[in-house]
């Protein structure tokens, strides 16, 4: 079976969230993969309906050890690199007291430092350098 990775960036980061608990929680039930068509998610979760029925659960998904990783760009100044990871250093899940106490190490990508890295059990979280808002676009390698 091939690894599968759900990726959004910027607000669509609220919604994306729980797509993957959604897809997550099918998946669970009937032991199986699953394959969706997801061309025409952002219409879907731009329905308020939607976003009202769905419940974002990262906390759940960590104890079931799903990874995941939340980046910002280190000069974003519309979602600062800095309340990204507050949140989730505040975020309430059993390994939240290691994840705070784990140490940033340096993000290395072809023999250059491009970040720093905060890591416990399935949580990371990397501060991107040199990028604004859109890292993938800012810093594609990182």
């Amino acid at each position: 079976m091939n690894d599968f990775y759900i990726t959004r960036e910027s607000y669509a980061g609220h919604y994306i969230l729980a797509l993957a608990s959604q897809y997550y929680d099918i998946r669970k039930q009937y032991e199986g993969s699953l394959c969706y068509d997801f061309s025409n998610v952002d219409k879907f979760f731009i329905n308020e309906k939607v976003k009202d029925v769905l419940e974002v659960d990262i906390p759940s998904l960590l104890e079931d050890g799903i990874k995941l990783l939340v980046y910002a760009g280190e000069e974003d100044l519309i979602c600062n690199w800095l309340g990204n990871y507050r949140w989730v250093r505040a975020m309430k899940w059993s390994g939240q007291k290691k994840f705070k106490l784990a140490p940033k190490v340096k993000f290395i990508v072809d023999g250059a430092e491009v970040g720093s890295l905060t890591s416990h059990g399935p949580l990371s979280f990397l501060k991107v350098y040199q990028a604004g808002h859109m890292v993938p676009m800012d810093q594609p390698k990182a």
